[in-house]
């Protein structure tokens, strides 16, 4: 029967994407036959739910046509669970501080967003195999990679799986030591070790006191040269000692400008998973799931309106539904149709009214420069600031594609995400880039009238 198992394995692999037939059934081993059972081993709990929901009648359909037609299939894991797991640590109960991490954000400080785990995150088809690869490398047992890079939009959920990872593996393993961090972060750290004379203690740190690395943002990492060769030189020594890396970004390294060939390489080695904006199905899970989590009493029937009219990310349903909860307290009003409906309003409508040209020659007007330097090849800053803008603007305004945006200003598609990227993370720190976003976007909602 064991020779069978393998025969059925080979077929299936025939009929599956590489990576899924790697991940849950290259992974399965053959225990036993009694009587009319087959027994077959997954690695682990999680592999063995995973492959019951969605490869079970695929297996036993191969049994069946092998001659087993009269056998009863079951699928455990060949590691018990544990029976006294450890306790979620009571000490991580807001945020979870990782450990041989420095104090204080700006010399490398990471933490872990207590709502970022994976049964708060909503899976569907947009999403489904990020999720499952992040669990699996979470989980370890069944892992053939040494890492993961998980390529995402802003808003659609890569950061919430990255944590969910240190979560989970925290959790079963409180002594490992996980360090998350983004690349900015990790560029800063580097710069403050060596102006004091650190750098040892630095490399010691990532490559030696690290199980576990979660490097989020690698796009920050454009142009950094000394940034990209010490960390391609610490990706080196974490894989060679089989530790665990995860990537995330915005856009493919091989796209990300002044990214060295060798860093993106070594980046690009594992598997690599994508976030694509959630269909209606997933976005009616989302939504139903977030109104659940703040305890905000919509109908059915807002969900599906919301569902139908938020397409852009997972913030802008969050945003709709905090927004629908406060005009309904602060107006003593009733959470109806119409409410949703002015929130909506409020949030979309209108958009596509706005096209890139108007974008394009405000900004011109306000940062004083010829609308034909935004399209021109200069990258002298008086121009690419406000093209940044303008990149920015159009992708909040408008219902354009990336490819159509790219082409109003002459440049390429990981261009355009980078654009956005730089923007969008700027505005959290920069008060006055965040000053004039508010000003030109009130501009413009000016002239949807």
């Amino acid at each position: 029967m064991r020779s069978t198992w393998d025969e059925i394995k080979n077929q299936i692999q025939s009929e599956l994407p590489k990576n899924s037939f790697s991940l849950w059934i290259n992974t399965i081993s053959f225990l036993a036959k009694k009587d009319k059972t087959v027994e077959l081993g997954c690695p682990n709990k999680f592999s063995r739910n995973w492959v019951m929901e969605n490869y079970f009648d695929l297996i036993q359909d191969k049994l069946h046509k092998a001659g087993a037609l009269h056998v009863d299939l079951v699928l455990q894991p060949n590691i018990p669970e544990r029976k006294s797991p450890v306790p979620y640590c009571t000490p991580y109960n807001e945020q979870l501080m990782l450990p041989n991490i420095p104090g204080g954000r700006r010399n490398g400080k990471g933490r872990l967003n207590s709502s970022f785990t994976f049964d708060r995150f909503v899976v569907g088809r947009s999403n489904e195999f990020a999720y499952s690869a992040s669990k699996a490398l979470a989980n370890g047992d069944s892992w053939n990679y040494h890492s993961l890079l998980m390529l995402a939009n802003t808003g659609l959920g890569k950061s919430h799986l990255s944590q969910a990872v240190g979560h989970a593996i925290l959790q079963e393993n409180p002594r490992l030591r996980v360090f998350y961090v983004t690349a900015e972060d990790f560029t800063n750290e580097m710069i403050s070790s060596l102006k004091n004379s650190r750098i040892d203690e630095f490399k010691n740190k990532y490559r030696r006191l690290c199980d576990v690395l979660l490097l989020e943002e690698i796009h920050f990492l454009s142009g950094k040269e000394k940034i990209q060769v010490e960390l391609g030189y610490t990706l080196d020594t974490l894989a060679n000692d089989n530790k665990k890396i995860l990537f995330t970004s915005s856009i493919p390294p091989n796209d990300i400008p002044r990214m060295s060939k060798g860093l993106s390489s070594r980046i690009c080695s594992g598997l690599f998973t994508t976030i694509s904006k959630p269909d209606y199905d997933t976005r009616v899970k989302i939504l139903t799931k977030k109104a659940s989590d703040e305890n905000i009493a919509v109908s059915e029937e807002i969900i599906h309106f919301l569902a139908n009219r938020l397409k852009r990310d997972i913030r802008q349903m969050e945003s709709a539904l905090k927004y629908i909860a406060a005009k309904s307290k602060l107006l003593k009003a009733k959470i109806d149709l119409d409410l949703a409906k002015d929130v909506v309003a409020c949030l979309v409508s209108g958009e596509s009214s706005i096209m890139p040209e108007d974008i394009i020659n405000l900004v011109s007007k306000y940062y004083k420069v010829d609308p034909e330097m935004l399209r021109s090849k200069s990258r002298k800053k008086v121009y690419a600031y406000p093209r940044n803008i303008y990149v920015f603007l159009c992708r909040r305004h408008t219902d354009e594609t990336i490819a159509n945006i790219a082409q109003t200003i002459n440049r390429s598609h990981s261009t355009i995400l980078y654009a956005s990227e730089i923007v969008e993370h700027k505005i959290k720190t920069d008060q006055k880039m965040r000053h004039q976003i508010d000003f030109l976007s009130k501009k413009l909602m000016n002239m949807k009238g």
